[in-house]
């Protein structure tokens, strides 16, 4: 593979080509979509302002988006895991050692809920990117397989990688760095280690992603006079750069990274479901996944796959109740809440806080799980092209 910037050999080709499915799918599904990041956090200063507890408001902005789109997202992932016979058969312990994750998160809700969200954070933010960069290689699998035939540049991955790996944690890294890093009502720095809380851990993530913000740029530019820039897949990334390093300037974590899931969510709803219909239109879905082969034929487009990943959040709203409940018998350490309001309101935060993150999480970390594995596939879409 060539280390320098350009292909080997470089050929000019129709932009139109690039794309993953078209023009406007990849503008609507994948990157368009953008305009979905600020609208969480725009719906809870509104409900804010307008005299709700700002507590109450974030908790209904998270259980919308939750149920509306990062839930089924969440589920639809067992769409092509747990309810296709073949993966079973061929991966089995990747889907028996999945138990071990609700353990997990059960056990730290309850005893160490500020630890297990940030565990959750910095596990989040590394899928979040783990996807862009998915994203990023089927464009490059299709480019340099089925349109160009050449190979993307060692040098130019690996500036793409570096600026979008990098590119969450400059402001993150400042605000741990000023003991003011929380999510909801919990503050993680009570549990992030006192030597990454001080100025060198910020400067040096703001050094390391300013170098590689140059060298993108550059590079970028060098495709432009070249002639061999693919468009779809710069714009993709330069919007997942913009978003990813502004979103962490705001105020409340919690819901501004609300937004950024809505994003996330629908990039991977949306090529969850292009990978199955185009298993489902070849015939791949036959005897190994019936309930799914059943909602993928329900309608033309994905509603039925919609359908079907929101009834599996059934599951997500019985363990939140059942939690709930039980946390209702439970008095948590006074050292677990919120010591700025009044006692009675932070018994109640922690209790939905531990519920709603028990329910969410046990299925979500089993999301991430199988995402690991599942992000490695870059010819799942061949059969349609």
């Amino acid at each position: 593979m060539s280390v320098s910037a350009a292909p080997m050999p470089v050929r000019s080709v129709d932009q139109s080509r690039f794309w993953l499915r078209d023009k406007r799918w990849d503008l609507m599904f994948i990157t368009a979509s953008v305009i979905f990041v600020p609208i969480p956090y725009l719906v809870y200063l509104l409900l804010s302002s307008g005299g709700m507890d700002q507590h109450v408001a974030r908790n209904a902005v998270n259980a919308f988006v939750g149920i509306a789109i990062g839930g089924p997202h969440m589920m639809s992932t067992f769409l092509r895991t747990g309810l296709d016979a073949n993966f079973k058969q061929r991966y089995p312990m990747l889907l028996r050692s999945s138990i071990i994750i609700p353990v997990v998160v059960v056990s730290l809700a309850f005893l160490n809920l500020t630890l297990l969200l940030t565990v959750f954070f910095f596990w989040a933010a590394l899928h979040v990117l783990h996807q862009v960069t998915y994203i990023v290689e089927l464009y490059n699998h299709k480019e340099t397989h089925l349109v160009r035939k050449s190979a993307v540049s060692l040098y130019a991955r690996l500036v793409d990688y570096a600026v979008i790996l990098t590119c969450l944690f400059p402001l993150a890294a400042f605000k741990i760095s000023q003991g003011a890093f929380e999510i909801g009502t919990n503050d993680l720095t009570a549990v992030i280690p006192d030597f990454f809380q001080a100025d060198w851990f910020f400067y040096m993530m703001a050094g390391v992603f300013g170098v590689a913000l140059v060298a993108y740029i550059a590079k970028t530019y060098q495709e432009y006079r070249g002639g061999y820039l693919n468009l779809p897949k710069t714009i993709f990334i330069s919007f997942t750069v913009a978003v990813a390093f502004t979103m962490p300037a705001l105020e409340n974590l919690d819901t501004a990274f609300q937004g950024l899931n809505t994003w996330h969510s629908f990039q991977y709803l949306a090529i969850t479901f292009y990978i199955i219909k185009i298993k489902e239109q070849h015939g791949k879905l036959d005897g190994v996944a019936p309930l799914v082969k059943r909602f993928a034929q329900a309608t033309k487009d994905s509603r039925g796959l919609y359908l079907l990943s929101t009834i599996m959040l059934v599951g997500s709203l019985v363990i939140f109740a059942l939690v709930f409940l039980l946390a209702h018998i439970i008095t948590p350490n006074p050292a677990l809440l919120n010591q700025n309001i009044p006692l009675d309101q932070a018994i109640i935060n922690w209790r939905f806080d531990v519920a709603y993150y028990t329910a969410i999480l046990s299925f979500l970390w089993i999301h991430y799980y199988h995402d690991h594995f599942l992000f490695t596939d870059f010819e799942v879409l061949e059969d349609a092209y």
